[in-house]
């Protein structure tokens, strides 16, 4: 007994140790000071050759100071580790993808992949190395992390961008406003706002002889036929007005006909901010500030309090896609 005591007297006087490294030089790391972080650091591993987040730490270290070589190093140290978590994967596979070893982290993010099915970030960063090599295999992991982690917003930014720059004529807007509705206040979300606002205006109402682009799964047919009923309200250009009128009309027929079939939480949200008196200012939020800022600017100012109750309700809130409303087609990688 007194031997099992003094043993658990080392560890908890090994972690707390462990502990104390990781505060110090995470502190140093903050203000730029790598190399002491990687003295505190290595000090500690002398102890705790094996801690998974002194590891993490020092790997991080040597990436930040872009030491890659030696990052790599410890990056391999950290995940021959049994039981590593996420993050652990995450940062190997940075360094490998800094030091362009495209090889070495595919078959790290297969491995982690296969240890963590569900993890939305491994998905987008496993399609970031694809895409990084120009293999369209990248969006068969976006959708897939889509899938397995529907709250995790970084898959729908990159399905969203792929798919713009395709002939496809639906899922940029569907991935695209999901997206800016869970992450709005990065320059990410700008960039996907100006790319949906151009695929209103080149994508669903132009009209063409050829298949090209049109859906291939239910869902996103159905979507392109519920919006291509709103043509009419083109006539005079796709704008802020124009569209908050077309995707009013295109809620009151989805639920008319589709919403039972295809239950959807983006439509669920328009549906709920269409019934509150939020859904002009809503588009505007989203369209405004891209089109004509000035504009925009008017808008608010004239009305003033429906803006300020959206905003407050946008605030109030976190938009996040449940399971089981997957409608995507995953294609075949080649």
């Amino acid at each position: 007994m007194k031997h099992l005591l003094l043993s658990f007297a080392l560890f908890g006087s090994v972690t707390l140790f462990a502990q104390s490294a990781h505060e110090t030089a995470y502190s140093f790391m903050k203000t730029g000071d790598h190399d002491n972080a990687i003295l505190v650091l290595n000090k500690a591993l002398q102890n705790s050759p094996n801690d998974e987040q002194l590891l993490q730490d020092i790997t991080l270290a040597y990436y930040y100071k872009k030491d890659f070589t030696h990052a790599r190093d410890y990056a391999k140290k950290l995940v021959d580790l049994d039981n590593v978590d996420v993050a652990s994967y995450q940062i190997a596979g940075t360094v490998y993808r800094a030091l362009e070893e495209a090889k070495e982290a595919d078959k790290l993010y297969k491995k982690a992949l296969k240890k963590y099915p569900n993890s939305g970030v491994l998905y987008s960063e496993y399609g970031e190395l694809l895409w990084s090599k120009n293999d369209d295999a990248a969006i068969d992991q976006w959708e897939k992390g889509i899938q397995a982690d529907p709250s995790y917003a970084g898959n729908y930014y990159h399905a969203s961008s792929y798919y713009f720059f395709t002939k496809d004529k639906v899922w940029s807007l569907i991935y695209g406003e999901i997206f800016v509705n869970m992450e709005y206040l990065t320059e990410r979300a700008r960039e996907i706002k100006e790319q949906l606002l151009k695929a209103y205006k080149e994508k669903i109402f132009l009209t063409s002889n050829s298949d090209e682009g049109k859906p291939t799964s239910p869902f996103a047919q159905a979507v392109y036929e519920t919006y291509a009923k709103q043509n009419s309200l083109t006539g005079k250009g796709v704008t802020v007005e124009t569209l908050t009128m077309i995707r009013t009309r295109f809620i009151l027929d989805w639920y008319a006909k589709y919403a039972s079939k295809f239950p959807f939480r983006l439509f669920d949200y328009q549906q709920q901010l269409l019934r509150s008196g939020m859904f002009e200012a809503y588009n505007q939020w989203l369209f405004g500030p891209i089109e004509n800022l000035a504009a925009f600017e008017q808008w608010t100012r004239t009305n003033a309090d429906a803006y300020k109750k959206f905003t407050a309700f946008q605030r109030g809130r976190v938009f996040k896609m449940p399971g089981g409303q997957f409608y995507g087609v995953t294609k075949k990688s080649t």
